[in-house]
């Protein structure tokens, strides 16, 4: 199964690509976009992310980074990859969810639309069981976009790093929602722009 290209009412979702480096440079190079996510990139640095997110295609068919473009133009990326470490459970049937967007497209809703379409895809399309998503603890606003779009809160944990950021003595949260959970009361906001504050929640 090749990863589709999806679209929503403002929002053109493509796998990502080399064309969409350029944007990804941007993003970050931002320290607003990058706060609750590590220090600013260099351009090589961004490369190997790049070279990374590309590669997230090619382990479970269907997954991986899609860019989002509105009227043609970069806006950011989402998410859906296989979970990496082992407390995140199994790798089969699940997907985390993410989400990066330039800071000029904050606050439009764009965000959690997005993440909608992929939670729609992950469940009615690719047959996935269980959607989640990470942040810090103290990264609120996409806490709310997580709780906007049907995830509900997990649980609170913390990661053995090397250069924690401020707030991290918090800990990270994981939200997350089940087809089931979806099918009864979620499909019917997935595709419903709402207003958020949320902007971005992955790492990668």
């Amino acid at each position: 199964m090749t990863q589709a290209t999806l679209r929503t009412a403002r929002i053109q979702l493509v796998p990502l690509s080399d064309d969409h480096l350029d944007g990804e440079v941007r993003l970050d190079a931002d320290p607003e976009v990058m706060r609750y996510l590590g220090r600013p990139r260099q351009r090589a640095e961004v490369e190997q992310a790049h070279r990374r997110r590309i590669a997230t295609a090619l382990v479970v068919p269907g997954l991986g980074f899609w860019a989002g473009l509105v009227d043609g133009s970069f806006v950011g990326w989402w998410i859906l990859q296989p979970p990496e470490r082992a407390d995140q459970g199994p790798v089969e049937g699940q997907a985390e969810l993410g989400y990066r967007l330039l800071r000029r497209y904050w606050r439009q809703g764009l965000a959690s639309e997005g993440a909608r379409e992929l939670i729609r895809h992950g469940f009615a399309d690719l047959g996935l069981h269980r959607i989640f998503a990470e942040t810090m603890t103290v990264n609120l606003p996409s806490r709310a976009t997580m709780a906007a779009v049907g995830l509900d809160y997990v649980r609170t944990f913390h990661l053995d790093v090397d250069d924690p950021l401020p707030g991290s003595e918090h800990g990270e949260v994981e939200y997350a929602t089940t087809r089931q959970d979806w099918l009864v009361v979620g499909s019917g906001r997935t595709g419903v722009p709402r207003a958020n504050i949320g902007w971005q929640n992955q790492r990668s």
